[in-house]
């Protein structure tokens, strides 16, 4: 057969490129081979197969590069699988994955109008969609809109069930409940820590989502041949970057996220839109890194929006969609052919995939040749929004009664019928591959070098601390015992009490910043709700709340020249500790679940100024109306501020000079420390001052509370 000179071209790069991944490919072989052997020992079975398997492996390789067969094996998984899994059940997920889907219909609940006329529409998504994914690369193309997103979240078992209709199979058998673990997705906005190298971003990822029976040696093992495999090695131990962190490019970060899901070897990988964000060379270089994992027997689902005629050539199969309609599904490279049928042709230059947006768009020059034709007049008085239906529903119309569909029906209820005849695999609940204590210690491990390598939020409020701990000594400096006394006392107490609740404010972040990092590693079978909550509250405050706390102690309490009492110094610190923690608590439960990080920090200052009000300085507590005085229980600066007043104020005189052992009391001015918390309201005994304590502590405990089940309760799916 005679062999063009493009094919041929074609063919030698395939040579050249086949023969750079020899190598890696042994490599691959043999660390693939040793971990089958690992886990047939661990099932007691022989180990013999995987050494046979490694043989016949490494002859095929062989045969095939003594022929110069442009050809890459498929590389033998990892079917460990998460702890109790049978490979029965990894059966649907490992080589070869064909995914099919049946009928798929989503429909959602519009609200629209104001409260009192607020009405909901429900609006269909997708309507009738079937198709067939097969080991390679397909794409999901369409117009915004469309529902490409849509359908690959389907698709991935990562929306929400709530409104849809149809179902997956996975080579003729319902997904796994843990399928979402299983398989990879990337995101369309990459979700990869900052703050962190691209090494120590995989090393998470392996940690989290392999089981701990395997060896560190062969984890790293297998990072390296990630990193080898995403062209990352001049870029391994660099950080990925942030906005105050210069870091890798574009497309170096877009890889990285592709090794967070290639850490488990998956049978298929989902992406939503690869290349968004990228130039057209970086995009182009990401499809062929697609392609080149499609050669090794992946199944590669990915939604795009327009891409270029280099990447549209690397497609096995494309799926168009329009307004939620299929417009046509099958083999890429058979498109051009199936849209010349319907009477569009594809000019000479322009590229496919802008061809086909613009037919469903009904702004292509052939639709508009087309209608000339057949009108014989040149005249469009249409408006485009007017013709857009007709036109989607006229192509959906002619692909239902096509060839390409007909076919596809056909293997559809076959693996319908497949389906029927074997039994649900699905799992009872979804297990992760590590227990509870490992995926808290790496959360915080990654929380603590996330705070490192974040000046602004670390080292800053450190520096802060102390500057604004030697300005508060300046202004109070060496407080003096007479009636001028008691009222910077009582001012400066109340500011370290605020001072302790505003600057908590800052833990709001903690959970909405993160957001998108962790409903996607969640999903994906990282870490458990409780894992990654407690990690998060050791990280932030031991750091950032307990260490300032001891800071601002240390310099401020010997520049006041406040009570000489070692039991004093301490109660103080743990005082303004409290505070810190029942302040940051309300504000990771009025955070959690938010999406902007501005919304709940205007919840969090009217709440401290509602609080500030009711803290015992502003106004006398003994004072306020009986149906009112209930609020000042809710404040916690109330509870601060009489704790440190407590500390401060007993034992203390005012009046020098004054024998006030000998019952001796002026009428017209306070004299004791206690005669002030008297006045104030404050119980003088013990129980008055560790109640205070007490309460900082409960209300720490029922925010928090508050804060994990909004978490748990958090939307996860899209």
């Amino acid at each position: 057969m005679a062999v063009l000179p493009e094919q041929e071209h074609e063919f030698s790069s395939l040579k050249k490129c086949a023969r750079a991944r020899r190598g890696l490919e042994l490599k691959r072989l043999w660390f693939s081979c040793c971990s089958k052997i690992f886990w047939c020992k661990k099932r007691k079975q022989s180990g013999f197969q995987g050494v046979h398997l490694l043989n016949h492996k490494a002859e095929t390789l062989q045969m095939s590069s003594n022929n110069d067969h442009v050809f890459i094996p498929i590389s033998q998984r990892d079917t460990s699988g998460p702890p109790g899994t049978t490979s029965n059940d990894l059966k649907t997920v490992t080589e070869g994955a064909v995914l099919s889907f049946h009928n798929i219909c989503y429909r959602v609940k519009v609200k629209s109008g104001f409260l009192l006329g607020r009405k909901t529409v429900e609006k269909e998504i997708l309507m009738n969609i079937n198709g067939i994914m097969r080991p390679g690369l397909n794409a999901i193309l369409g117009p915004t809109g469309g529902g490409k997103s849509s359908l690959l979240d389907i698709l991935a078992a990562r929306k929400d069930p709530q409104g849809l209709s149809g179902y997956v199979l996975i080579n003729g058998a319902p997904r796994p409940a843990n399928f979402k673990c299983n398989s990879g997705y990337v995101v369309q906005d990459d979700v990869v820590m900052g703050t962190l190298t691209v090494r120590e971003n995989l090393q998470f990822s392996a940690a989290l989502r392999l089981p701990t029976t395997m060896k560190n040696q062969e984890k790293n093992e297998r990072i390296n041949i990630v990193i080898q495999e995403l062209g990352l090695s001049k870029v391994a131990d660099s950080k990925v970057g942030t906005q105050f962190i210069r870091g890798v490019s574009g497309g170096e970060r877009k890889r990285t996220s592709i090794g967070m899901e290639l850490i488990i070897d998956p049978s298929i990988l989902f992406l939503d839109e690869p290349t968004t964000g990228l130039d057209s060379s970086t995009a182009n270089a990401v499809l062929l890194l697609l392609k080149r994992m499609s050669k090794q027997g992946r199944t590669i689902i990915f939604s795009i929006h327009q891409p270029r005629y280099s990447i549209f050539k690397l497609f096995d199969s494309l799926t168009l969609l329009a307004s939620g309609r299929l417009m046509f599904h099958g083999p890429a490279q058979e498109a051009l052919g199936y849209f010349a049928s319907t009477g569009h042709h594809c000019e000479p230059y322009n590229n496919p995939a802008d061809f086909f947006l613009d037919v469903i768009n009904g702004d292509s020059s052939a639709v508009l040749l087309n209608r000339e034709d057949k009108d014989g007049e040149g005249k469009e008085t249409e408006k485009p929004s007017k013709r857009d239906k007709p036109l989607i529903e006229k192509l959906a119309q002619f692909y239902s009664t096509s060839t390409f569909f007909r076919e596809m029906e056909v293997e559809l209820d076959q693996l319908s019928e497949a389906q029927i005849k074997k039994k649900s695999i699905a799992f009872k609940e979804i297990t992760y591959a590590t227990s509870f204590c490992h995926q808290l210690r790496w959360i915080s491990r990654r929380s603590f070098k996330n705070l490192l390598g974040n000046p602004q939020a670390s080292i800053a409020q450190i520096i802060v601390t102390i500057f604004l701990g030697l300005v508060i000594g300046a202004i109070f400096y060496d407080l003096k015992s007479d009636a001028m006394g008691i009222q910077n006392r009582a001012g400066v107490l109340f500011f370290l009490t605020t001072n302790q609740c505003f600057s908590s404010m800052s833990s709001a972040e903690l959970f909405v910043v993160e957001k998108k990092l962790f409903i996607h590693e969640y999903i994906s079978g990282y870490y458990r709700v409780s894992s990654y909550f407690f990690g998060k509250l050791f990280s932030d405050l031991l750091f950032l709340r307990m260490l300032p706390s001891i800071i601002f102690t240390c310099i401020t309490y010997f520049l006041l020249g406040l009570k000489a009492e070692v039991g004093a110094f301490f109660i103080m610190m743990l005082t303004l500790m409290m505070v810190a923690y029942a302040a940051s608590s309300m504000a990771l439960a009025i955070a959690a679940g938010q999406s902007v990080v501005s919304v709940a920090n205007l919840l969090m200052t009217i709440s401290f100024v509602f609080m500030m009000i009711f803290s015992g300085l502003l106004v006398n507590l003994t004072t306020i109306v009986p149906w009112l005085s209930w609020l000042q229980y809710l404040s916690i600066p109330r509870y601060g501020y009489a704790a440190l007043q407590h500390n401060e104020f007993l034992g203390q005189n005012f009046c020098p000079g004054l024998n006030v052992t000998a019952n001796n009391t002026c009428s017209f001015a306070i004299c004791t420390g206690e005669e002030f918390l008297i006045k104030q309201g404050i119980n003088i005994s013990p129980w008055g001052l560790w109640k205070n304590h007490v309460a900082l502590a409960c209300m720490t405990v029922i925010f928090l509370t508050i804060a994990y089940l909004k978490l748990l309760f958090l939307k996860k799916f899209s």
